[in-house]
């Protein structure tokens, strides 16, 4: 296996720092716009794992917006696995560049949506992901896997919802996909400050646009923002957290490999969180069309949602800012194997002092970097093959979970906590 990572940047970084303790591929080729990051990473590698490691890996200056550029890297190196981790607004040129190249794929987020120009908040338009679910003959006709959505959340929850199909439940009535914590970033004089945990880019794509919701009489449809708020006890200390629909890629993967009821995707954001991301949608600072602006050098033109990302800390570079914990996880309700109710919370937690320790990475960024690394690794090992577009839902799940967990493995512990079963909750 000959992989190509296509951004060094928060999560791509922890991706290559992972992929070194580990000994499935043959060359792993580090790429970035900006050349001196993937150094950087390498350098990183060398530092903790020592040269004859770090010569697997081979730095490389790309420019993911075009497809060719893509295509000729990977063609260059001999690539047979691309790995996309970069902003989902270069998803299509890089999904492009991999089918052109004739390489395996795999990414962390799906292509992204459009809305219902005349009835955003009732009816869907382009789902998340339907532009590369439209091209699944291709790939299969091409003998090549896309594995989209292949991150923590997408990805490792959609393996939880699998491992819960296969095992658990006779019949699921919900799928509710969780994400929250109790993380902290505080300043150099230890006052708490407004920096997101993952990107702003992607964070304000998917809470602002209108949440999609599957139900299996139903289809998909969609809601107004932060609808649906409930209150959620996660664990491992992390608590109450109030969490809200917002648009996700589980909800229109889940139900193309498992029969389900109704899935939707529940983002535990707070108060203050919601606050900001209406203000920034109130003054139109989530467009992400250019705009002409007057400067000191003359006119430019400027995303409005670029630049709020340029304001605003990298969150690549919060690690030793942030304190607490993040949960990812899946809650299933429906019936057991013996016909009786049960709900079931599937979950992973990541704590910052470990991360941070072990991959000088924090801890948002570290939970989705191991997922594409575990699946890369049961490609090369076979217990994961296909051609086609398909998210980690449609594999056997125990593979990868034993792969996570298992001290020869990544030794990334999951758990499995009972909830009161309770009547399933409709919304109009």
């Amino acid at each position: 296996m000959r992989i190509l990572l296509i951004g060094a940047g928060g999560v791509g970084d922890a991706i290559a720092k992972i992929a070194a303790t580990r000994n499935f591929y043959e060359i792993f080729v580090v790429s970035d716009y900006d050349f001196a990051r993937a150094e950087k990473t390498i350098e990183w590698i060398r530092n903790r794992h020592g040269a004859l490691v770090a010569e697997k890996f081979i730095p490389a200056k790309i420019d993911a917006g075009n497809a060719a550029v893509v295509a000729d890297l990977a063609r260059a190196h001999n690539i047979t696995h691309l790995i996309n981790a970069v902003e989902p607004k270069f998803l299509t040129t890089i999904f492009s560049g991999a089918y052109t190249a004739g390489v395996n794929y795999i990414d962390l987020a799906l292509s992204l949506s459009e809305k219902h120009e005349a009835d955003p908040h009732h009816k869907t338009g382009i789902k998340l992901g339907d532009g590369q679910y439209a091209l699944n003959d291709q790939w299969e006709r091409n003998g090549k896997l896309a594995l989209i959505g292949c991150g923590v959340m997408p990805g490792l929850s959609n393996v939880f919802a699998r491992y819960a199909a296969q095992n658990l439940f006779s019949e699921i009535d919900e799928i509710s996909i969780k994400e929250g914590g109790n993380l902290a970033v505080t300043d150099e004089n230890g006052k708490p400050i407004f920096a997101p945990s993952s990107s702003i880019w992607s964070t304000i794509e998917e809470c602002l646009n209108p949440p999609v919701v599957y139900e299996r009489d139903r289809g998909w449809f969609t809601t107004e923002p932060f609808s649906e708020p409930e209150i959620f006890e996660f664990p491992e200390g992390i608590g109450a957290v109030e969490c809200v629909n917002v648009e996700h890629e589980e909800v229109t993967m889940l139900p193309r490999h498992i029969r389900v009821n109704r899935v939707n995707f529940k983002y535990g954001l707070g108060a203050e969180f919601i606050s900001v991301l209406k203000t920034i949608q109130k003054l139109g600072l989530d467009a992400t069309k250019p705009k002409r602006v007057r400067s000191a050098q003359g006119p430019v033109d400027v995303s409005p949602r670029d630049m709020v990302a340029a304001v605003l800390p990298n969150p690549a570079t919060l690690g030793h800012q942030m304190s607490g914990k993040t949960c990812a996880g899946v809650l299933i309700t429906g019936k057991d194997m013996d016909g009786k109710d049960r709900a079931t919370f599937i979950y992973h937690v990541a704590d910052n002092a470990e991360s941070m320790a072990e991959l000088d990475t924090q801890c948002v960024v570290a939970q989705a970097a191991f997922n594409p690394v575990i699946a890369l690794e049961l490609m090369a090992n076979g217990h994961w093959k296909g051609a086609g577009v398909m998210g980690p839902e449609a594999f056997d799940a125990q593979p990868f979970l034993d792969l996570l967990s298992s001290t020869y493995g990544y030794n990334q512990r999951w758990f499995i906590q009972e909830r009161l079963p309770a009547s399933p909750l409709r919304h109009p």
